[in-house]
């Protein structure tokens, strides 16, 4: 159950006395907690009682409440825009409780729990926790302690599985339907290439794995549901105890990007009989649709307004040039979201296995540029410029050193990669916010920018630097 719940639930359970309604309110919570020992007293007497953990929680016993208005001073409202609110006896309050609530209830007839009214899409969220547990007891799993381990910006979550001293992933990821067409009768997930089911990850783990890199092993997969058991490759991450990006770790990871994009990568993976995925080409739909997020998303933050029709066409005439000329460097595979959240450093392992590899489903064979830009200008931490250099010096030499190599082409590549991927990003962070409703992506864009001012830097880009100076896109002020 717990598992399940999100921000803005309410979980309401019914029941007479010592029908076990307080148990399954200790249970949530203390699952919520990620502390089994931790204390929860009844609130009975109290009203209500706070705990802090994955989700905030209050936990509210209405049994000696009088008048429905009395819930007024407990602050519901203000919980549920953060967390969650479990609420024992709601019969006690029923209008003022949520209607669209989780509502079960339990009965004292050998411990039996029985659903009561439940929306939709809280249903699904139920059914799904449900079908993990169905997969893992298939996979010989069943016996393993859930705990959820985070979601993304994406629709696919993860939970770490306990099990006989050794930790698991459970990766969550529904397949996703294709969205309204909005271009040449495709939707955006198809001009982009975008990953809609786990196939791609279990293709692009295989080859990784093949080829010597530390991606997850998979342990069991269920292909039509979404759900995946994997390895844990372990704790470690690229930045120290402050929240500051480790250069070492860094530049450890710019070599191993010079490793791979030395390599041949083909082009079709068997992942189960009969069913083969093919990596797409990263191409020049999916690059203009990516930048065209920012003329979406971004405009109308930026400028208090949509972009124009002049600023639209020069946006997308500098654009397409540069985009033709990426078509024309070093191509490789590109792995899309190489940084600091998605790298995993492994101490007590020597040379490219000291970096765990995760997150690389939307694979692409496209500019080998792209994935320097996103480890050395790192969306989520602070890359300082002289850090940024030393990444790509590190990778330079051991290009160099494995054969011939044109610095200044890929520095150009770079550069242009750098600002593809950061207009893409504002575009996303924003779209994050007023869309779907996650605002903290939005205190990134100011290191977005001073990304983007970087990149817009270098000669290559002097067309597109004017676009993005006369519409203002890059102050500072913003």
């Amino acid at each position: 159950m717990s598992l399940a719940l999100k921000a803005g639930d309410a979980l309401l359970l019914s029941g007479e006395l010592g029908a076990g309604k307080s148990a399954l309110a200790r249970a949530v919570i203390r699952s919520l907690a990620g502390d089994p020992e931790l204390d929860v007293p009844s609130p009975t007497f109290t009203l209500v009682q706070a705990y802090d953990g994955r989700l905030p929680v209050r936990h509210v016993d209405l049994y000696r409440i009088s008048a429905e208005t009395e819930l007024d001073e407990l602050g519901l409202d203000e919980a549920l825009e953060r967390g969650v609110v479990i609420v024992e006896w709601p019969d006690r309050a029923p209008a003022a409780l949520p209607a669209d609530a989780i509502r079960i209830r339990l009965s004292d007839e050998g411990g039996r729990r029985r659903p009561g009214r439940v929306q939709p899409e809280a249903r699904a969220r139920i059914g799904r926790s449900l079908a993990i547990r169905d997969f893992l007891v298939s996979a010989g799993h069943g016996g393993g302690v859930r705990a959820f381990l985070l979601g993304d910006a994406s629709t696919r979550a993860y939970e770490t599985l306990a099990e006989g001293g050794e930790t698991l992933i459970v990766m969550n990821s529904p397949r996703q339907p294709d969205g309204p067409p909005i271009r040449d009768g495709l939707p955006y997930s198809r001009i982009a290439h975008l990953a809609e089911n786990v196939t791609p990850f279990v293709a692009v783990a295989r080859l990784l794995s093949d080829e010597g890199f530390a991606a997850p092993e998979i342990i069991a997969a269920d292909l039509d549901r979404g759900l995946l058991l994997i390895e844990h490759l372990g704790p470690g991450g690229f930045l120290d105890d402050a929240g500051a990006p480790v250069a070492a770790r860094y530049v450890a990871a710019a070599r191993l990007l010079a490793h791979l994009h030395e390599r041949r990568w083909p082009r079709r993976v068997e992942v189960a009989p009969g069913i083969v995925h093919t990596i797409a080409d990263y191409d020049a739909g999916a690059m203009r649709i990516e930048v065209e997020l920012a003329l979406d998303w971004y405009f109308p933050l930026a400028l208090g307004r949509a972009a124009d029709a002049a600023e639209r066409t020069g946006f997308i005439a500098a654009w397409d040039a540069l985009i033709a000329e990426a078509a024309g460097a070093e191509q490789s595979l590109v792995l899309r979201d190489y940084h600091s959240p998605n790298l995993i450093w492994r101490p007590e392992r020597q040379g490219d296995d000291r970096l765990g590899i995760i997150d690389f489903q939307d694979a692409m064979i496209g500019p080998a540029a792209y994935d320097v830009a996103s480890l050395s200008q790192d969306a989520r931490v602070t890359i300082a410029p002289e850090l940024e250099q030393a990444i790509v010096d590190a990778y330079c030499a051991e290009r160099a050193a494995s054969g011939p190599f044109d610095r200044a082409a890929f520095e150009r590549a770079h550069a242009i990669m750098a600002a593809q991927r950061n207009s893409k990003i504002l575009g996303i962070f924003v779209r994050l916010n007023v869309r779907d409703g996650k605002p903290h992506y939005l205190r990134h864009l100011p290191r977005i920018r001073a990304y983007l001012r970087r990149a817009l830097a270098h000669p290559a880009l002097a067309g597109l630097r004017q676009v993005y100076e006369q519409a203002r896109l890059v102050e500072e002020t913003i």
